[in-house]
């Protein structure tokens, strides 16, 4: 190959992959957000997490507005499991219960996810019988990626 195309060709390639690496999967990037001005965190989200048994796992995880102000109903479809839950804000978290729909094994258990300035949600999956928790990381599907309207 002609130097004059491979070397522009790999400053082209080292910047794609430059570009790419802004958004780092996998790892929280915002803030604890303020709990007087939390981004809308209502939507669909790529999910990972570690059970308290030390299994990973990933997914996905939809939340909807609940039935009543401020209550919201989430829905995990994650390794092996389909999973339901009802939570409410504290502060910056959303906190609530799970359970499992369908599934290998049957479980439940209260989550506490910190949401973050980009609309992210951090924090424990605890599992009943188990003395410790899990955690799981849940970042905005690409579409919304730090577009989040504030106020809910």
């Amino acid at each position: 190959m002609n130097k004059r195309i491979l070397i522009p060709s790999l400053f082209i390639l080292l910047l794609l992959l430059l570009a790419g690496c802004n958004r780092s999967k996998g790892v929280i990037q915002g803030e604890p957000a303020d709990p007087a001005n939390l981004p809308e965190f209502v939507g669909v989200y790529a999910v990972n997490g570690v059970d308290p048994a030390g299994e990973n796992y990933g997914g996905t995880l939809t939340i909807q507005p609940g039935d009543a102000p401020g209550a919201y109903r989430l829905q995990w479809i994650v390794t092996g499991a389909i999973q339901q839950g009802e939570g409410h804000i504290e502060g910056n978290q959303l906190v609530g219960r799970w359970w499992t729909l369908e599934g290998v094994t049957q479980a439940q258990g209260d989550f506490a996810f910190t949401i973050t300035t980009l609309g992210e949600l951090d924090g424990e999956r605890a599992v009943d019988g188990f003395a410790r928790a899990g955690w799981e990381k849940a970042f905005p599907n690409d579409e919304n990626w730090g577009k989040f309207k504030f106020g809910h």
